[in-house]
């Protein structure tokens, strides 16, 4: 794997921070030549310049996943500015609280649009590109909560969540005979910034809970999307890979005290 990302042609939406921009650090570190994707160009290449120290091909663009022409522009900017669009890194997503009393429909909508019509407008628009990749691959972000599990507050992020792994599952059956591969990463509690705004107190007993009894990286999701990106990982489509330090595995907290 150390080699076959070397001068890829990556893409990863949402990647000016947190998950994205761990991603985007991994497959630079890998040689791949990466474009990070925000709605804020300023934040994209903020995210840019620092990763490209030491040398590693990492540009800025500025898109929103929810529109076609943003996603195509995106997409013909790397295919330009790289030579070519291997992978897509399908990663933007937000996650407001807000329980099921509180939430509106526009809230609702907005959470939707981003996580799981986002996805789907990315990997649209990449198809072309990727269709004349000798290694297309496609990683989606997903997330142990919706498909595994369920936090108060999260109804709309975790049916974006679960949708994505349906969505996936007809889509590597339809871009198999292309040679393209869909995979998703499910990450536990990963500390970004976003979990740091959640409190001290929740990291803690987030962390209290996990077997490994830490919170994850950004770069360890990064390494298993680099994985599902490589030419190692070439037979392997429709899948997913849990990266939660065990989490999911307790069947309750006395379970994880007696281990």
């Amino acid at each position: 794997m150390s080699t076959s990302l070397n001068s890829k042609s990556v893409v990863v939406t949402g990647g000016s921070k947190g998950i994205g921009k761990g991603m985007a650090r991994v497959f630079a570190g890998h040689g791949a030549k990466v474009l990070v994707v925000a709605r804020h160009l300023e934040d994209a290449e903020a995210a840019a310049r620092d990763l490209s120290n030491g040398g590693a091909t990492v540009g800025a663009f500025a898109a929103d996943v929810t529109r076609l022409a943003d996603m195509e522009a995106m997409a013909r900017a790397a295919f330009d500015r790289h030579g070519g669009l291997d992978v897509l890194c399908a990663n933007a997503g937000i996650f407001p609280q807000a329980s099921i009393e509180e939430m509106s429909t526009e809230n609702w909508d907005d959470v939707m649009n981003t996580n799981l019509k986002g996805t789907f407008v990315a990997i649209k628009a990449c198809l072309p590109h990727l269709k004349k990749s000798s290694q297309g691959r496609i990683v989606i972000t997903s997330s142990i909560t919706g498909p595994v599990t369920g936090y108060p507050g999260w109804t709309h992020y975790g049916a974006t969540k679960a949708g994505q792994l349906g969505f996936m599952r007809t889509a590597c059956l339809e871009l198999a005979k292309y040679g393209i591969t869909v995979n998703a990463v499910m990450p536990g509690n990963i500390l970004t910034e976003a979990l740091q705004g959640l409190g001290e107190q929740y990291l803690e007993t987030m962390a209290a809970s996990i077997p490994l009894k830490r919170l994850g990286t950004v770069d360890d999701i990064g390494h298993a999307a680099a994985f599902l990106a490589s030419k190692e990982a070439a037979y392997i489509t429709g899948q997913t890979i849990i990266v939660d330090g065990g989490q999911v595995l307790p069947e309750s907290l006395e379970a994880l005290a007696s281990a």
